[in-house]
């Protein structure tokens, strides 16, 4: 096992506690834990890409990056529309 391998190892086992904040927590403190979690993917996907030597992990890591951050906006989109009701 190389050390990249370890390293994707150790960024999923950091995903862990933010499943657990985005299932038990509050709606704003999920939202944070998703934004984290993104991140956390993302890095994960470019240390993997480097392990295996394959670029389109890297390219996947910048969609990734790109469709997390579209998400959490129509996540608060509708969380503000439902509190308003």
């Amino acid at each position: 096992m190389t050390k990249w391998l370890a390293a994707a190892i150790a960024l999923g086992a950091a995903l862990l506690p933010l499943v657990a904040v985005c299932v038990r927590g509050s709606a704003l403190e999920g939202l944070v834990a998703l934004e984290a979690a993104g991140v956390i993917a993302s890095l994960a996907l470019v240390v993997l890409s480097e392990a295996f030597n394959r670029q389109p992990f890297i390219d996947l890591a910048i969609v990734l990056v790109a469709m997390s951050f579209a998400g959490s906006l129509g996540y608060l989109r509708y969380f503000e529309r439902r509190r308003r009701e």
